[in-house]
C-alpha cells in the first residue's frame, strides 16, 4: 500500500448480469482513479447471498464481473482486484461491528426497507446486516474515499457512525471514510422507468442495457426506451426519458449535453435514438471481445484473484487483529 496515496475501497455484487449502469456509473470511473489512489475492487460475492443465488450462477458471474472490470480498463498491476469471500477477514470482520451497531439503525435503512417488503417473512437477516458487512470491507483497508450512488449513501453514514464508535469506545482505530462523488459521470436511469436507476435485478429485461447484449438488441431496447409526446430533445427534468438518453449519450461519447440539444435541435426522437444506441455499441463492443477471451483464459483470471487476495489479505488481517485486540481478545499467537 503506498504510502502517499490516498484509499479507494468499491465493489460490485455478483448477483445479476452487469449493466451499462454498472459500467458507466462505477467501473469506466474506476479507472480514472487508478494513476491518483490505492484502489481495492472486489467483487462483493458474500453481499450476494443476502437473496438466494443459484450456486452455478454466482460462480459464473463472480468471474464474468472480474472480467468486466479488467476488460473495462482496471488494471490488474495498478489496483488490487479480489473476491470478497477470499478475504475471509471481511466476514470476521463484519461480525465484531455487529456487535457495534444498534438494531434501531439497521431497521431505518431504506434499502432494507424496500427489499423486505419485497421477501416479507422469508426476508434474510443477511439482509438486514448487510451495511454492516458492507463497513467492514471498507474500514478493513483504512478507506480514504468511497465511490457511492444515492442508493448507497445511508449506508456509508452508517459505516461513519459505527467507526466513530468503534473509535470512541475501543481508541482511535479507523479512519472515517468520505464519499467519492466524481466530478463527471451520470447516474444512468430505467429505460422504462426514468425516476429509477438502471439495475440488473429489475424484472422488465427492457427496463436495462446489459454490458454484453448483442448490437441488435442494444438497438431494440433503445428503441423501446420511455420518452414523451414532445418530438424535441432537450436536458429538461420535465423530460426523464429524453434526459436519461441524452446522459447515457453524453457519458459514451465524451460530449455535454448542450452540444447534443443543438445537433438534435430539428431532428426527431428516431435519428436520437439510433445514435444513442450505435454509441452504446461502439463504447462497449470492444469491452465484450476483451471479456470473452480473458473468460476463455480462467487461468489468466485466477492468477489476478489470488494475487489480489493474497494483497488484500495482508492488509485486512493487520486491521482484523487490530480490531480484536482492542475489544480485548487473548492473541492467537
Amino acid at each position: 500500500m503506498s504510502e502517499d496515496k490516498k484509499v479507494i475501497f468499491s465493489g460490485i455484487q455478483p448477483s445479476g448480469n452487469l449493466t451499462i449502469g454498472n459500467y458507466f456509473g462505477a467501473i469506466k470511473n474506476w479507472v480514472k482513479l487508478q494513476d491518483k489512489y490505492d484502489c481495492y475492487y472486489c467483487v462483493v460475492d458474500l453481499h450476494a447471498i443476502t437473496v438466494r443465488q443459484e450456486p452455478k450462477d454466482i460462480r459464473r458471474r463472480t468471474l464474468e464481473v472480474l472480467a468486466t472490470y479488467i476488460a473495462s480498463g482496471v488494471d490488474p498491476e495498478k489496483n488490487t482486484l479480489f473476491i470478497q469471500s477470499h478475504v475471509s477477514a471481511h466476514a470476521e470482520a463484519g461480525w465484531l461491528l455487529n456487535c457495534n451497531t444498534y438494531i434501531g439503525e439497521l431497521n431505518r435503512m431504506t434499502q432494507f426497507k424496500d427489499k423486505s417488503q419485497r421477501y416479507g417473512e422469508s426476508v434474510s437477516a443477511g439482509l438486514l446486516t448487510y451495511p454492516v458487512l458492507m463497513a467492514a470491507d471498507i474500514l478493513l483497508y483504512n478507506a480514504d474515499l468511497v465511490p457511492v450512488g444515492n442508493d448507497q449513501k445511508q449506508h456509508l453514514e452508517l459505516t461513519r457512525d459505527i467507526a466513530n464508535r468503534f473509535n470512541n469506545t475501543y481508541s482511535p482505530t479507523f479512519k472515517i471514510p468520505d464519499p467519492y462523488i466524481p466530478k463527471e459521470g451520470a447516474r444512468i436511469m430505467d429505460l422504462q422507468n426514468p425516476s429509477k436507476k438502471m439495475s440488473k435485478s429489475s424484472d422488465n429485461p427492457n427496463s436495462y442495457i446489459l454490458i454484453m447484449d448483442t448490437p441488435d438488441i442494444i438497438r431494440k431496447k433503445i428503441n423501446r426506451a420511455v420518452t414523451d409526446s414532445l418530438g424535441v430533445v432537450k436536458y429538461s427534468d420535465d423530460q426523464p426519458g429524453v434526459k436519461n438518453l441524452m446522459n447515457i449519450l453524453s457519458v459514451a461519447t465524451g460530449r455535454n449535453v448542450n452540444d447534443i440539444e443543438k445537433e438534435y435541435e430539428k431532428l426527431g426522437y428516431a435519428e436520437f435514438k439510433k445514435d444513442v444506441a450505435e454509441a452504446i455499441i461502439r463504447e462497449i463492443e470492444p469491452v465484450q471481445n476483451k471479456v470473452k477471451d480473458l473468460l476463455n483464459n480462467k487461468e489468466y483470471l485466477e492468477s489476478i484473484y489470488k494475487n489480489g487476495a493474497e494483497k488484500a489479505n495482508y492488509v485486512a488481517r493487520k486491521m482484523l487483529s487490530k480490531m480484536q485486540r482492542k475489544i480485548g481478545f487473548v492473541a492467537s499467537r
